[in-house]
């Protein structure tokens, strides 16, 4: 089966995610937030970097308009193609409601607004896509898809904002960009544990555990352990598939990433090394050098240390710190020459360069560079 995926706010790195899962022959862009996905089967609570996905039919859509179940129908569309507009789409979007009063339905229209196609929001609010007959008709070009969810912002905000124990000094790593690393790092696995040697308060783990695997998590500072442990309580008590006898297995330690020795050794590993302090403006150059050379200094440190524990063919995803500099672009940690003697391969993607992985918002001065690394 063949799925249309609408990316996210950084889509090469929505589009790394989906080759990880699912290998690049089986992922094509199709234009700069879309993509197709060709699998058995598509969730899209897998994804971080995907915020809409609908499969593409293979046959007329007035045939799947024509034999929809009994009852009352919410229907949406989103317009994806190049000269798309709102009034198009909201005239195609009668035609298909006064298709269905034909078959003797009753049909509620979500409205574009400004706009061809629907917010994710919007989307998601009216679960297009998540229960029978509310349904989003996802055009682009040819293609001709029907929604089968949209991202559940809800659910990620709670999970990101509800949480009892939070820390802003120490950067606050968004779940979804968690859920990237995670799948980055386990390729799809269905099983294992993963590590976060970094664990701070617990996003990666929480995350990690909400997809079935164990988890694994170190800091430096004992007050992040206990942050990680009570996100995890709570997560666990909030998540009935969490309660039971099968869910995963908890493991935390306070422990220095650079020497630490982990045991059991981990499957997959998944972190945000330390960011350094917060800033509110672009660094200066001297500035920005010691920077650099700090985070360099403790991610080599701590690849040296872990290489002498993992095995072989163990792959790690990692978000490091970039700096905003004062024509907009962002400075990194040059840490790809040192790979091949601290034993490490870079993977390499179709649709995304080293550069395209950068993570951040309009305003933030430190951005989050994600590499992603096998061992030798």
């Amino acid at each position: 089966m063949n799925y249309l995926l609408v990316l996210g706010r950084e889509p090469k790195i929505s589009l790394a995610e989906l080759e990880a899962l699912f290998s690049s022959s089986k992922v094509k862009q199709i234009a700069s937030n879309l993509a197709i996905v060709t699998a058995h089967s598509l969730s899209l609570d897998r994804l971080g970097g995907s915020i809409k996905a609908g499969l593409i039919l293979d046959y007329p859509l007035q045939d799947y308009l024509s034999n929809l179940p009994e009852g009352k129908i919410t229907l949406g569309i989103s317009d994806y193609s190049t000269r798309a507009n709102p009034r198009k789409t909201w005239e195609l979007a009668l035609k298909y409601k006064n298709l269905l009063k034909r078959h003797g339905r009753n049909v509620r229209l979500v409205p574009n607004g400004k706009s061809a196609v629907l917010s994710s929001a919007a989307s998601h609010h009216n679960q297009l896509g998540e229960k029978t007959n509310h349904i989003e008709i996802i055009k682009f070009g040819k293609y001709t898809a029907i929604s089968v969810g949209t991202q559940n912002i809800t659910a990620y905000a709670k999970r990101d904002q509800a949480r009892p124990a939070r820390d802003a000094f120490v950067g606050m790593l968004p779940p979804k960009l968690a859920q990237i690393l995670i799948n980055l790092a386990t390729e799809g696995a269905k099983s294992g544990t993963i590590l976060d040697p970094f664990c701070g308060t617990g996003v990666v783990l929480q995350e990690s555990a909400l997809l079935g695997y164990s988890v694994y998590g170190t800091d430096l500072s004992e007050k992040m352990i206990d942050y990680s442990r009570k996100n995890l309580d709570w997560l666990f008590d909030k998540t009935q598939k969490l309660q039971k006898s099968q869910a995963p297995k908890i493991q935390l330690e306070v422990g220095d990433a650079t020497k630490h020795q982990w045991q059991p050794t981990p499957d997959f590993i998944a972190s945000e090394i330390y960011l350094g302090h917060p800033l509110s403006a672009p660094p200066a150059d001297i500035k920005l050098k010691q920077l650099q050379q700090d985070a360099k200094s403790l991610l080599s440190d701590f690849l040296r240390n872990l290489g002498k524990q993992i095995p072989a063919g163990t792959q790690l995803a990692l978000a490091i710190p970039a700096w905003k500099r004062p024509n907009g672009t962002y400075s990194g940690v040059n840490i790809l020459d040192e790979l091949d003697k601290l034993g490490y391969n870079a993977i390499k993607y179709r649709y995304a360069s080293y550069d395209d992985l950068l993570y951040y918002r309009e305003d933030q001065i430190v951005a989050r560079q994600i590499i992603v690394l096998r061992k030798k």
